[in-house]
């Protein structure tokens, strides 16, 4: 099988995530970048629960995903907390002279800690990863088709070493296709209303990777809604590059 182009929107990047394993072309995990309940002003927390959802979309691809995080001592304190994962994306390459679409299913339920020292925040999670892909035409000597069950680790960290400035980094990756994603981000603050700046990510998995440079916004509130926005280059190991686009949301309850 010769990989021309994928969307790793779950083998990934949980990849979806989540690209990887199954080709993605963001993870999801990695996407969902869920800055520190404090990180704005007026920000105290009391909720327990952060929705999450977005969807992020290349020429080659994209990915749709949407979650649920959990932390019964409440969002801004330190202690156990669980994030549960369901995302949806495609990918394309080439077996032989054949076209082959992919179409992705993931979901994830990863138990995790929470520890934040100061201005310094840091969540890790592991737990089992389901994935399902399906193949039009179909492709025997593709080992990802049909149904998967594996481990997936991931870790998000949030810094804001001074008051207008954060760094946040995030990794994810499953047994599943030996997928990963790695992304970082800086930013500053913006009329206290949000933070913008510079982001880079890798992901792939045994045959494929992604590399992207590119800007966010995170973080920018509107009523009882967060808003997160990126946009750059994107370009992978199969001589493919472009544009991608980003966009996610969240609340807290």
């Amino acid at each position: 099988m010769r990989c021309v182009g994928r969307v790793r929107a779950f083998c990934v990047t949980a990849a979806a995530l989540l690209c990887g394993g199954s080709p993605t072309a963001a993870d999801p995990l990695n996407d969902v970048l869920l800055p520190s309940a404090s990180n704005l002003s007026g920000g105290a927390y009391p909720e327990k629960f952060l929705y999450f959802s977005g969807f992020d979309l290349w020429r080659s691809g994209g990915s749709f995903y949407g979650g649920i995080q959990w932390a019964p001592g409440g969002l801004n304190q330190d202690g156990f907390t669980l994030k549960v994962l369901l995302a949806q994306g495609s990918y394309r390459y080439l077996a032989g002279s054949t076209n082959i679409r992919g179409t992705s299913l993931l979901g994830a339920v990863l138990p995790g800690w929470r520890i934040k020292r100061g201005d310094f925040e840091i969540k890790v999670f592991a737990g089992p990863d389901f994935q399902n892909h399906r193949l039009s035409p179909d492709d025997p000597g593709n080992s990802l088709r049909g149904n998967h069950v594996g481990l997936r680790i991931g870790a998000d960290l949030w810094w804001e070493p001074t008051a207008t400035m954060m760094l946040a980094s995030s990794i994810s990756g499953s047994t599943i296709g030996n997928s990963f994603g790695v992304r970082g981000a800086a930013g500053w603050r913006v009329m206290d209303r949000f933070w913008a700046g510079p982001e880079i990510e890798t992901s792939g998995d045994e045959v494929y990777r992604q590399y992207r440079i590119g800007a966010h916004l995170t973080s920018f509130k509107m009523a009882a809604f967060e808003w997160s926005i990126g946009a750059g280059y994107v370009q992978d190991n199969s001589h493919r590059s472009g544009v991608y686009g980003r966009i996610g949301l969240l609340t807290r309850r």
